[in-house]
């Protein structure tokens, strides 16, 4: 039997290996997913939250990928993790109107019926929880509170929905991307960023194909905000809110 060295002593081998983790552990999205408070699976606790993995899917999406096509059956759900999607219907001669942006937490694809209502691309690189619709609601018996969840969701979609129908009915171009910016900046504080500094991945052709705008004003509108020292463009597509207050003003058409 060998003597140990009190200056070198010997280790044991079985704490030099790193534990190992249960398959649960090895593939649950969710354990790592930093807007996971924000999500469908919120209301569910870390034991409750593994027949919910039992059926996701992890997706990630580059730029003008899409999500779902407007009339395609409303097969699946998604919950975005990760970047930004855009919602939008198109006429039948080819014109769009996007209904909508989506963000980390997000929920999207509850359909009044089989198909879906519109369709939806990826802004830039997006990360995406897919759930396969039938087997999702078969969990909403199992878990009441999820199912309370989806209805929060759909009714905060509703609401959003109505805002927008104001934005196009009544606002001025100005008062409408104020609104626009204002609504990024509300995101953004839900998420636990800085309000004063959103986020704006997207091009000024899909925020006037938004807003009903044309792009030439938005950008128009865009360089007077920066000329009056209400906003300041950053690099990465990012925009500082200088003026909150007089830039609520204008989106209220002060």
């Amino acid at each position: 039997m060998t003597s140990r060295d009190p200056e070198n002593p010997v280790r044991d081998l079985n704490t030099l290996r790193p534990a190992r983790k249960s398959p649960f552990e090895v593939r649950n999205p969710c354990a790592a997913c930093e807007v996971r408070d924000l999500s469908l699976c919120s209301v569910l606790s870390d034991s409750e939250i593994k027949d919910l993995v039992e059926i996701v899917t992890e997706l990630e999406l580059k730029a003008h990928d899409p999500v779902m096509d407007e009339g395609e059956p409303a097969d699946s759900l998604f919950n975005v993790t990760g970047g930004t999607v855009k919602l939008y219907k198109l006429l039948p001669d080819g014109r769009r109107q996007i209904t909508g942006f989506l963000f980390e937490g997000d929920f999207l694809g509850i359909a009044m019926n089989d198909t879906y209502a519109c369709s939806a691309e990826a802004v830039g690189n997006v990360r995406l929880c897919r759930f396969p619709r039938r087997k999702l609601e078969g969990l909403l018996d199992k878990f009441p509170r999820l199912e309370k969840r989806l209805l929060s969701m759909a009714s905060n979609e509703l609401a959003q929905a109505q805002d927008q129908m104001l934005l196009l009915g009544r606002k001025t171009a100005r008062e409408k991307l104020c609104s626009f910016l204002l609504s990024l900046s509300r995101r953004a504080a839900l998420r636990g960023f800085d309000p004063a500094v959103v986020n704006v991945p997207m091009s000024r052709n899909d925020i006037g194909d938004f807003l009903g705008l044309t792009t030439e004003t938005v950008s128009r509108t865009f360089t007077n905000l920066k000329r009056d020292g209400i906003i300041q463009q950053l690099e990465g597509g990012k925009v500082r809110i200088l003026q909150p207050d007089d830039l609520q003003d204008l989106a209220d058409g002060a």
